[in-house]
């Protein structure tokens, strides 16, 4: 019989420490920062002088400690990996900010300009159960706050998943005909035409999806007026909070994605009738409709690392949808949407929605947070920063322990590297399992509690 694998583990760490390094096996391992599902690698690296030809070092995966290279998976789902996903949520954090306050490259006179945070939600596919603010449920119940009935049919038979799937589906097209809405309409208020707008208006956004409790995307936006040149350019004078949020309010009413016809029906989709638009402003408001900056940055960097699981069902691809959901923990309301995704993905028509593909994700198909190129920094030039400076923090400590590292500039790096796998060995696990994600105070709403390598100003 083979014993238990937390008994495994601690074989392997004591045959390590009698004929291995233990604390270099720990670095390694620690080198990730609480990485949850770490992948792992086989091959090898060489660093060679370009000039000399000379092997200035080599990297094996067997001569790794833990006998194969690992690195972050960088997942920014928080059911996947809350450490990596924590990341990538700072990031958008900082990212928003900056669009909003300035830093990163943004000058701080962005935080002049108007800008509102607006919320587009879905249409009704049917009756559901929620939470009115002035009474009960359509069902002549009220219902907690974490009752798992919200957000379910009050008749499922009745419901239209069709509908819901395909929103979903369209969903990105939609924003993409409300953007081009948008610049007819504020140039329409300026009496310009929409190629005389781009001499003296730009319009940058950032948004991000987020799922409701019945499964249908909304999306949430930070949209900014500018100068012709982006952010650092100061909107001309008759742009004002006012005209952005009226010109928002009819582009929202007339946008429409055009999507297929079965069995006779057309579908065509809308944003639903709830649309809210808040004015952003630099200071931090309490007990007001007006928003801070920083309060907005929160909210979007929220979301930003969830995803359709929210809304009852799987964080991951579907091969097989009878085996895939039995004991998966899917609601009844997801699990009929995720087989109507199937259904309908099976249709030549429909190929390319690619709903079988995203049957996880109730339809959607679309990046969970997007923005216009003018709106701040982009999260790679931020991953990058952070990858320089962990190499300016490295080569400072190679030189202090009187090994400095070759210059990159001389260095040509030849490797091979292929995928063998993802997760810990269980001595690994016992090693990796002090290393947590970060907390955050929750008295700040996403501000991290520790000094970040990209200040906000």
């Amino acid at each position: 019989m083979r014993p238990p694998a937390p008994l495994v583990a601690i074989r392997h760490l004591a045959a390590l420490a009698r004929h291995g390094d233990v604390s270099a096996y720990a670095r390694q391992i620690q080198r990730l920062g609480g990485c949850e599902r770490p992948v792992r690698m086989e091959g090898h690296r060489l660093d060679v002088h370009a000039a000399t030809g000379e092997i200035v070092r080599e990297v094996v995966d067997r001569e790794l400690p833990a006998g194969q290279l690992l690195i972050r998976c960088n997942n920014r789902r928080a059911t996947r990996c809350a450490t990596c996903a924590e990341t990538y949520r700072k990031d958008t954090f900082h990212l928003v900010t900056a669009g909003l306050s300035g830093g990163k490259g943004i000058g701080p006179a962005v935080a002049q300009h108007p800008r509102v945070f607006a919320t587009f939600t879905a249409p009704s596919f049917g009756p559901v159960h929620n939470r009115p603010a002035g009474g009960r449920c359509r069902c002549g119940r009220s219902h907690p706050e974490d009752d798992p009935t919200l957000g379910t049919p009050l008749n499922a038979e009745r419901y239209d998943y069709r509908a819901a799937v395909l929103w979903n589906a369209h969903a990105g097209a939609l924003w993409a005909r409300f953007t081009t809405y948008l610049r007819q309409q504020l140039a329409s208020r300026a009496g310009v035409t929409r190629t005389a707008l781009r001499d003296c208006l730009k319009v940058s956004y950032a948004k991000v999806a987020e799922y409701q409790r019945r499964g249908a995307v909304h999306f949430h936006a930070v949209i900014r007026l500018d100068g012709p040149d982006g952010a650092d350019d100061a909107p001309p004078a008759w742009a004002t909070t006012e005209l952005l949020t009226d010109a928002i309010r009819t582009a929202a009413s007339l946008a429409e994605a055009p999507g297929p016809t079965l069995d006779g029906r057309t579908y065509t989709f809308r944003f639903g009738g709830q649309l809210d638009i808040r004015p952003v402003r630099s200071a931090d408001f309490a007990g007001s409709s007006e928003l801070s900056s920083r309060a907005v940055a929160a909210y979007i960097a929220k979301y930003a690392t969830k995803g359709a699981e929210t809304a009852g069902t799987l964080d991951r691809p579907v091969r097989n949808p009878v085996t895939d959901l039995i004991g998966s923990g899917v609601t009844d309301h997801a699990r009929r949407m995720i087989l109507t995704c199937w259904h309908l993905g099976g249709l030549p028509d429909l190929e390319g929605l690619r709903l079988r593909k995203w049957a996880h994700m109730l339809g959607f198909r679309g990046h969970f947070s997007t923005k216009s190129r003018a709106y701040s920094v982009t999260l790679g030039t931020l991953r990058q920063e952070r990858v320089d400076h962990n190499e300016a923090l490295a080569r400072e400590r190679a030189a202090e322990a009187g090994h400095p590292l070759p210059d990159p500039a001389t260095v040509l790096v030849l490797s091979h590297w292929r995928f063998a796998g993802t997760g810990w060995t269980s001595a690994e696990h016992l090693i990796a399992h002090g290393v947590a994600p970060r907390s955050t105070d929750p008295q700040t709403e996403g501000e991290p509690t520790w000094p970040s390598v990209f200040p906000t100003s």
